[in-house]
């Protein structure tokens, strides 16, 4: 104990084991701890130009159900369906409780709730489809709509667990959201008798994932640790450093609540003792060290008798929700102090008292992506600009919710896609760069490392690929990845030969025009170097009238296709892809539409609250004719949140594709390689990419992707290479026989294999179009994003270009629609003519 308090107090920082044993300290040890932390609150506060500013959210708590499909043990919140008049709280009755809170001064609106009802309990399931909801989700964004646009309050939702999915969908209508991770001992979890036994949702891993999704999304979240359930001091101190490493690595928890158990009658654990106030005080001075100045801590007052002074020298900074009107439903026992009671024991021991917002005044001064720009109306009117705290006598009043409706004005730098050839980037990096992408250091130790090497015979590993190159194991494709000189030449022969039986000797490509209509985007993918802030110099969005015109210039230059794509916009409508679609088939009916990335289709659902095959069949018949399986990168998680922070996970890119596929909407796969990755991750991925391909075959008798694209990692001016967290790309070497490898792991199942002119550059092509390479891809008239990173191989390329691209290899060129059928006659006449790029792009020369 002597030894972890002056550490402590030295300012070092402590590890699991003596955090355990600070959180046992008592009487003078206590007193001691306190002070340290209390030191580390104040220099906290006094950096965010706030000193001895204790905060507080004046609330009203709206319990809109009390059903849950959990059975914690220690929960009076929840109910049955048979003690309850209505499954769900009307909207009239959660409109009433919100007009009152306004009517007192309040702001916030906390949504309180049971996990996901409907999956237990069969009148939830009746009661939703009756008012025409999907599921609780739906019906919390309608209400938290409802209070908005009526009252004014601000929503804060605690709905339980929450997909990536239903954060996107939630984000929108919501200030900020919380869930209360609890505890990290999994045994709690698992043991029959533990309090959470039997309750999915309390899974620690579940909940630890939602805590990253939050951060992810850019979600301000609550979260907090609940102490006397049974786990030990350790596991109470590792429940505490897994909060402070999801803070680290995404910087999205705005708050940390640390809530003693109090034993409630008519429970499992009524007999069970409550947790002390000094272990409380204990518990809330060790968060304080662990998580540091910058973290807010919270202590509920109505669960500390009339301990304010423990806790505030303790190291807590906020007080949590106080409602004037509605008591605590999670603790209906414990009545909330009156706020002028609470104000009075504060300021006396030399604090002053502060209301802030559910969203934490520094996530309101940041804004973007914190704050939605759907609630910055919301927010504005009730913060004070300068201090993100609330106004002063500020009158709550509801603000009409909606879509944005600007957003198609021109901005910016629209002649990047020229411009970048010849002056290239303003500045190497984006203007956020030490704050969007998190906590570097941390993110570094996400980092899994694979075998740099396989020692399997590569030869007997060649001889099976000749004999059944699709049924290659892991073990066997890895050793292939690692050949090099006459064993990668063999590899490349046999992919060759495979190539040459399949698809024939001729390199295809398409005339395609890329039109990204926007490169302002807040998703915060660590890899990327296109996507910018609103107020970067490099930033623009195109109004619809220049994406329609860069359609028309495309379709006399011979183009058969559009492939469009564009940044995470916040301000572009709900309907934006919409019109954007409709907008190309109006200017140009029959060109077709290669368009919206995975995560751009889950943006779209989250915006219009469609589901995600309802907006897929909207987007077709707004014009969309196939979707790029771009957004993929690696389909592994672990390299996923290391590579984009706030992009979709796996699951739901393979729920997008698979959904484009049984809609009988083709889509192209991707494979960005050569980061933060190993041979292995390439092996899973192309696995799976086969394994859709035959979910689809079986399931709708097609072929879903028309195509697979390799894509190498261009790491100039890509954010996590200049972290210093990733490789400079892969090498010739790699990039041969992972595009060989590609050709036999996904024989039968996708025919074309396609590279990269952008990436690697032509003697890069030539090298892989020897080793099972069929296409080429496209002019693309107007490339950027790749350029934005660093290539440095051109924006487009003309038909003549590829054919001088491909003419030492004795191959003949041929160019094909985006199906791999023959243009018309007419389509490759114009291509012939404008050699394959419109002349608006051709105005400027190549910088060298």
């Amino acid at each position: 104990m002597r030894r972890a308090l002056a550490r402590a107090r030295d300012g070092k920082t402590l590890d699991l084991d003596e955090a355990a044993v600070l959180l046992q300290a008592r009487g003078a040890d206590l007193e001691t701890l306190s002070g340290h932390a209390a030191r580390v609150r104040d220099a906290g506060l006094a950096a965010l130009g706030r000193p001895g500013v204790v905060t507080y959210s004046k609330s009203v708590f709206i319990p809109l159900t009390r059903l849950c499909r959990d059975r914690c043990g220690y929960c009076t919140f929840v109910t049955v369906p048979g003690r309850v008049d209505s499954p769900y709280m009307s909207p009239d009755e959660v409109l009433d409780i919100a007009r009152k809170g306004a009517e007192m001064g309040c702001t916030e609106a906390l949504f309180t709730l049971g996990d996901r009802p409907e999956d237990r309990w069969q009148a939830a399931r009746e009661w939703l489809d009756a008012h025409g909801y999907d599921d609780t989700h739906s019906y919390v964004r309608a209400m938290a709509i409802r209070v908005l646009e009526e009252t004014g309050l601000l929503p804060h939702l605690n709905p339980g667990v929450m997909s990536w999915q239903d954060l996107q969908r939630l984000k929108p209508v919501a200030a900020s959201m919380g869930m209360m991770l609890e505890t990290t001992a999994r045994r709690l979890f698992t043991e029959k008798g533990g309090p959470h036994y039997g309750s999915p949702d309390k899974d620690p891993d579940v909940r630890l994932r939602v805590l990253e999704d939050a951060g992810r999304s850019s979600v301000p979240f609550t979260t907090g640790i609940l102490i006397g359930i049974g786990e030990n001091y350790t596991e109470r101190a590792d429940s505490i450093f897994a909060i402070r490493k999801v803070a680290r690595t995404y910087g999205g928890i705005q708050e940390v609540i640390v809530q003693n158990f109090r034993a409630k009658p008519d429970t499992k654990m009524r007999a069970t003792p409550d947790a002390t106030l000094e272990e409380l005080a204990a518990t809330i001075a060790v968060a304080r060290l662990v998580l540091g100045p910058k973290m807010r801590l919270q202590a509920p007052p109505n669960l500390i008798g009339q301990q304010y002074e423990t806790m505030l020298r303790a190291g807590i900074d906020d007080w949590g929700g106080v409602s004037p009107i509605t008591p605590d439903h999670v603790n209906p026992e414990r009545a909330w102090p009156q706020i002028d009671e609470l104000t009075r024991r504060t300021e006396a021991l030399g604090f002053t008292m502060r209301e802030r917002l559910p969203i934490y005044p520094e996530y309101v001064r940041a804004g973007e992506p914190w704050l939605d720009p759907r609630l910055r109306a919301h927010v504005d009117a009730l913060a004070e600009p300068e201090t993100g705290l609330v106004k002063e006598n500020v009158v709550v009043k509801g603000i009409p919710w909606q879509e944005p409706d600007g957003g198609w004005q021109e901005s910016g730098r629209t002649d990047l896609h020229v411009e970048v050839d010849t002056t290239g980037r303003t500045e190497d990096r984006r203007s956020d760069f030490d704050s969007v992408y998190g906590d570097w250091s941390e993110i570094a130790g996400n980092i899994k490392s694979g075998p740099a090497r396989f020692d399997a015979d590569i030869r007997d590993a060649l001889r099976k690929a000749e004999k059944d190159p699709a049924g290659l194991s892991d073990d066997e494709a890895l050793a292939l990845l690692h050949a090099d000189g006459p064993e990668l030449d063999a590899l490349a022969r046999i992919a060759d030969d495979l190539r040459r039986a399949v698809s024939g000797d001729d390199v295809t490509f398409v005339v395609t025009r890329n039109i990204n209509f926007t490169n302002v985007c807040y998703t915060g993918c660590r890899f990327c170097a296109f996507a910018q802030r609103r107020t970067d110099a490099d930033a623009y969005t195109l109004s619809l009238s220049q994406v329609g015109d860069r359609v028309d210039e495309a379709w006399a230059a011979g183009a058969t296709e559009i492939c469009m794509q564009g940044g995470i916009h916040p301000d572009l409508p709900g309907t934006a892809y919409f019109d954007l679609a409709r907008e190309v088939k109006k200017r140009q009916p029959e060109i077709h539409l290669h368009s919206y990335s995975p995560m751009e289709v889950v943006n779209g659902a989250s915006r219009t609250n469609l589901s995600i095959e309802d907006w897929l069949a909207r987007a077709h018949e707004s014009g969309v004719d196939s979707l790029p399986g771009t957004a993929a990168e690696i389909l592994d998680d672990d390299v996923r949140w290391v590579l984009t922070k706030g992009k979709l996970p796996t699951a739901t890119w393979i729920e997008v594709i698979t959904a484009a596929h049984r809609l009988g909407i083709p889509t192209t796969s991707t494979m960005m390689y050569g980061h933060v990755d190993t041979p292995a991750h390439w092996v899973g991925h192309l696995k799976l990419i086969a394994d859709l391909q035959r979910r689809a075959l079986e399931t709708t008798g097609r072929r879903g992707f028309t195509e697979f694209v390799l894509l190498p990692f261009i790491h100039q001016s890509s954010p996590i290479y200049l972290a210093g967290l990733a490789r400079p790309g892969p090498t010739l070497r790699e990039n041969r026989a992972v595009h060989a490898l590609a050709r036999l792991l996904l024989h039968g199942m996708i025919d074309n294999i396609q590279c990269s002119w952008v990436k690697l550059g032509e003697e890069g092509c030539r090298a892989v179009l020897q080793g099972g390479v069929n296409d080429l891809g496209g002019t693309l008239m107007e490339e950027t994003i790749s350029r934005m990173a660093g290539a440095s191989h051109g924006s487009y390329k003309t038909i003549s270009d590829l054919a001088s691209l491909v003419e030492p290899l004795g191959r003949p060129l041929r160019q094909r629609t985006t199906g791999y059928g023959t243009p018309s006659p007419e389509r490759i006449a114009a291509a012939q003519a404008s050699d394959g790029v419109a002349r608006a792009v051709r105005r400027l020369p190549l910088l060298t």
